[in-house]
This record gives structure tokens, C-alpha cells and sequence, in this order.
């Protein structure tokens, strides 16, 4: 994630503990959580310790306050050293959750959660996604309604990540079925309620150690000061909060890239057939050429979103147009890449196969590429 914002002291401390920390907590046992499908609870609170979550939050709550480049620095760490389930777990908890109580939260509702998610005893997870709705979040059929001074949740949510081991679960329910998607509000669930079930964990093709679950409403009852923000407005706030979260993917992407690139040179300057080095051939030496300029083209346009983030003129279409072009991206690098390794890249000994399955879910959740496309093509063709 090199750039001239990442010169400084600060950016350079930052990325060396968390390097040494990733070495010391996760390295030696990141393939046994891959192979369980979660990893511990207690990573949570080791990151914590380590001063990892949630770095840019102030430091009223317990954060470092740093710039919100340290905490995209973080997860491209995670990211770049193959660890892509712990980077979308900590995406979540850190660079989604995190600010949504921060930019929206009453201050009673930071003080209960911010500090407790920063030193990682508060997991957090958001619930958008339903079994019927995918994308569609006018078409949410979890409801909130009110009873007296309290709200009633009922309904369910499905690939939701952190979902079996999160503490805090932000959720999207309708209020005002008739108004659609301006019906829908915000709510912070604490997952010790009574009505609040989850489904065993999803098996899926990457990302393993990421655990993705279905979470069950049932007459749940919510006080009051559950509610996130206004009623009717979760339809804004998350409009308001995507461009840092399809920052978040991008982030992922080139780090990741980079990693995959990396090991990939490594290897085919050590590879041998056909008695010479298979870097040595033109296809070899075309194929890194290309995946290096696409790489380098996106990361020229993901700082320049950063740039547009840090002084509030990010649109939702720049984040679409960032996420769409680095996840598409990072799935074909990665593809390439593997080619390169011959059948030890289809092997999962070999840690480029891990790239290729957990790039693929980039292109699909945070919105699938299909609706990054719509959301480009509206300014210039309408609806």
C-alpha cells in the first residue's frame, strides 16, 4: 500500500507492530483456524491488546486516534500477508461498525460500545442481508415495531459476517413498510437478548476462518435507546457510510495483490522447466507485466479516493467505480498468478491457492459488481 501518505513516522510505526503482531498471534496458527472455519474468540481481544482495532477512533474511548489511512494500513497488512478471512472479520468490526455508532451514535451509545470494541471484548457485525433480498434493501422483510417504549424485532439475516462469535450486531429492519427503502432504521442488538438465534456457520469456498452465519429475530425486544440514529433514516446513513466501506474492499484488493505478486515472483525465478526459469519465459514475463500495470493503475485511483474520502467529497459513485475496478481487479490477478504455479497452485499447500479463494467473494459482497455497474451508469444514462 505504498504512497507518499505512507512516509511518515507514524504510518511506519504502525505498520511495523502490526506486522509483528500478525507474526506473533496469527501466523503460527492461522491454517488451523482455516481448517476449523473460525477462529477463537480470544483473537479479539489479543488484537485489541496489540492496540489494532479501531485505531482512527478518538481517543476518548480508548483509541489511538489515528488518521484513517493507519486503519486502512492495518487491514492492507492482513491482507497482503494472505490472511483474508481476519481481514474481512476486521473490516467489519472496525472500519464499518465502529464508525456507524461513532457518526450516528448518541453519546450514551459510544460510551457503552467504542470502548469495549476497541480493546476487542465487543464483537461487532452488520445485518443487511436477507435470504429473499440480496442487494435490495427496499425489499427488507425484518421488521421493527414499536410496543410502548420498546421495539419489537422479528425476522432473519443471512451472510453476516462475525455473525457467530459478534457481541453488537447493527441491523437493518423496516418501520414504515409503505415508504420502502426510506422505511428502513438502524438498530444496535445486543446478541445476549432473549429472541436472538444464529444459525450454525456457512461453509464457504474461501475466507474460511471468517465466520459468516444467519441470525434469527424472534420477538426480540429492543429498549429505546437501541435505535441507531433517526427513524427512517438507515437508508441514509448507509449511503453515507459505503464509500468507507468499498474503501475498506480496495484496500483488501491491492494488498492482497500485492501479496499474491510477490509470492508468484518468488516462485517462478526459482521454478525450473524445460531446464530454464519459468520467469524466464515471455509468457511468464507478460503475464506479471500486466498484472503489475493493472495493479498500479488502481492503486494510483485508490489514493486519490483517499484523498477525496479525508476531505468528505468521496461519492458513492467514486467508491463504486473503486470497488468494481479493484476487486474485478484482484480476482483476475490472482487467477493469473495461480497459473503460474502449474498444479502446486491448485494445491493448498502452496499459500497462492488461498488468494484465489478468498478474492472471489470481493466481487460480491459490499455490493456484488453487477450493482456497481448501475450505480455508474445512473449519472450518465438515469434510471
Amino acid at each position: 500500500m505504498n504512497s507518499s501518505h505512507t512516509d511518515t513516522a507514524e504510518l511506519t510505526l504502525f505498520r511495523d507492530m502490526t506486522r509483528r503482531a500478525l507474526d506473533q498471534e496469527v501466523t503460527p496458527y492461522y491454517d488451523a483456524w482455516e481448517s476449523a472455519g473460525i477462529m477463537p474468540r480470544e483473537i479479539w481481544s489479543t488484537l485489541g491488546r496489540a492496540g489494532m482495532l479501531c485505531v482512527d477512533l478518538p481517543e476518548q474511548y480508548g483509541a489511538a486516534g489515528a488518521p484513517f489511512e493507519v486503519a486502512q494500513l492495518v487491514l492492507g497488512e492482513m491482507a497482503q500477508m494472505g490472511y483474508g478471512g481476519l481481514a474481512s472479520g476486521f473490516n467489519i468490526h472496525s472500519n464499518i461498525v465502529a464508525p456507524y455508532i461513532l457518526h450516528q451514535g448518541t453519546e450514551a451509545q459510544k460510551q457503552q460500545w467504542l470502548p469495549r470494541m476497541v480493546r476487542g471484548d465487543v464483537v461487532g457485525a452488520i445485518a443487511m442481508t436477507e435470504p429473499g433480498s440480496g442487494s435490495d434493501l427496499a425489499a427488507l422483510r425484518t421488521s421493527a415495531v414499536r410496543d410502548g417504549d420498546e421495539w419489537l424485532l422479528n425476522g432473519s439475516k443471512i451472510f453476516i459476517t462475525n455473525g457467530l462469535l459478534a457481541d453488537l450486531v447493527i441491523v437493518c429492519a423496516s418501520t414504515d413498510p409503505s415508504a420502502g427503502a426510506k422505511g428502513i432504521s438502524l438498530f444496535l442488538v445486543d446478541t445476549s437478548l432473549p429472541g436472538f438465534s444464529r444459525g450454525k456457520g456457512i461453509s464457504k469456498i474461501g475466507q474460511h476462518s471468517s465466520d459468516t452465519a444467519e441470525l434469527f429475530f424472534d420477538n426480540l425486544r429492543l429498549p429505546a435507546e437501541a435505535l441507531l440514529g433517526e427513524e427512517n433514516r438507515g437508508f441514509f446513513y448507509l449511503m453515507e457510510e459505503l464509500p468507507r466501506e468499498r474503501l475498506g474492499c480496495a484496500t483488501q484488493a491491492i494488498a492482497a495483490t500485492d501479496g499474491a505478486l510477490a509470492l508468484t515472483l518468488d516462485y517462478v525465478q526459482e521454478r525450473k522447466a524445460f531446464g530454464q526459469t519459468v520467469g524466464s519465459f515471455q509468457n511468464t514475463r507478460f503475464k506479471l507485466a500486466e498484472v503489475k500495470t493493472q495493479l498500479e493503475l488502481c492503486r494510483a485511483y485508490y489514493w486519490q479516493c483517499m484523498h477525496k474520502y479525508n476531505s468528505g467529497e468521496m461519492t458513492i459513485e467514486d467508491a463504486a467505480l473503486l470497488k468494481l475496478s479493484s476487486t474485478e481487479m484482484q480476482c483476475q490477478a490472482a487467477d493469473q498468478c495461480l497459473q503460474l504455479f502449474g498444479g502446486y497452485g491448485y494445491t493448498t499447500e502452496y499459500p497462492i491457492s488461498r488468494f484465489y479463494v478468498d478474492a472471489r467473494v470481493q466481487t460480491i459482497y459490499a455490493g456484488t459488481s453487477e450493482i456497481m455497474k448501475e450505480v455508474i451508469a445512473r449519472p450518465m444514462l438515469g434510471r
